[in-house]
């Protein structure tokens, strides 16, 4: 917990090697940064949790984005409180989202900044389902999946942040939607809570059989979240003009050898069943759709027709654990830390 003039902070101090490790990362105690002119002084109070951070650890893997820095912390969104500001549009107590990275306080120019409207209930939402996390299921099936009335729609980590809300807006959609999770629980929250049709725990043994089985009609739209074992038992479903929206492959971000099997015979099936598979970042799209996303979304979780879990942990010291319980499969739905102040 910090005190009113210390910025408790965690530092990424080792580049993990294969899965990481709570002792890839220290806490310490520094003194609060000030604002200058033309800055504004946050206090964060959530800090979003996400798989792509595990990339940006790593030196030089050919990421999209510069990795961390070792002895500084990681970065991520957070919602924070306006300490003070010299920025007109920013004033004292005001929330905003933020690129506040792991750390209690933060200073930033105000380009990075989002405000938030003063009443929001759950704030912490903008880091989830109205937030990256929502935009990312949003963009990466209404875009790229184009999902339709009737059709298959099969879902891997069907109960973390992006898996979660790719299948609610399935059903939304009118989609048949199978869902593929860790874990008999995480199963039956998917069927009973967020309303998936199916759901098959990829721990027991026979996906592939158990696969053909829940979606006997083939499978028109897989949201790829997780690549190995579960792309392998999805892609001999995949229907002819099936689409693929690749978000992430968490299954090898600890670099632990996962395959996909053989590219040749992947790529060779994408002409023969004129197959759409198309990756996407959310930083190309966000600015030209969030608007329409945040709008439609609210609606949404509103009138109940979206679920939003929060995993959420106190405390800063205790991020490097649940960062690598994320990675692990441990959580449900969006991961968060929330940080606490003296």
């Amino acid at each position: 917990m910090t005190t009113p003039m210390s910025n408790q902070r965690v530092l990424l101090v080792r580049r993990p090697q294969g899965v990481a490790r709570p002792d890839d990362f220290t806490l310490v105690d520094q003194a609060r940064p000030r604002a200058g002119e033309g800055e504004v002084l946050l206090r964060n109070l959530f800090l979003s949790l996400d798989p792509y951070m595990r990339g940006r650890m790593n030196d030089g893997d050919g990421s999209y984005a510069a990795p961390y820095a070792l002895g500084e912390p990681p970065g991520g969104g957070t919602v924070a409180e306006v300490v003070s500001s010299t920025i007109d549009g920013f004033r004292s107590g005001d929330l905003v989202v933020a690129n506040g990275g792991w750390q209690a306080y933060a200073v930033s120019d105000g380009s990075d900044l989002y405000a938030l409207p003063g009443n929001m209930a759950r704030p912490s939402l903008a880091l989830g389902v109205l937030g990256m996390t929502g935009f990312a299921a949003w963009h990466g099936l209404t875009a790229i999946g184009s999902p339709q009335p009737g059709e298959t729609l099969v879902v891997g980590a069907a109960t973390g942040a992006v898996g979660a809300v790719v299948g609610q807006i399935g059903k939304i959609f009118g989609c048949r939607v199978v869902g593929i999770a860790g874990g008999e629980r995480k199963c039956r929250h998917a069927v009973e809570v967020l309303g998936f049709d199916a759901c098959l725990d990829h721990r027991t043994p026979g996906l592939s059989e158990r696969l053909a089985d829940a979606a006997p009609s083939g499978v028109d739209v897989y949201f790829e979240n997780v690549g190995g074992a579960v792309r392998a038992a999805v892609w001999p479903l995949l229907n002819v003009g099936a689409r693929v929206p690749v978000c992430g492959l968490v299954s090898g971000y600890n670099g632990d050898g996962v395959t996909d099997g053989s590219l040749h015979e992947l790529m060779m099936s994408l002409i023969i069943k004129r197959i759409r598979m198309e990756g996407f970042m959310i930083a190309d799209h966000y600015g030209a759709e969030f608007e329409t996303f945040s709008r439609q979304m609210s609606g949404w979780v509103s009138a109940g027709k979206i679920h939003a879990d929060e995993d959420i942990v106190d405390g800063l010291e205790n991020a490097p654990e649940a960062f690598v319980g994320m990675l692990e499969g441990r959580n449900l739905g969006k991961t968060l830390v929330r940080i606490r102040h003296g």
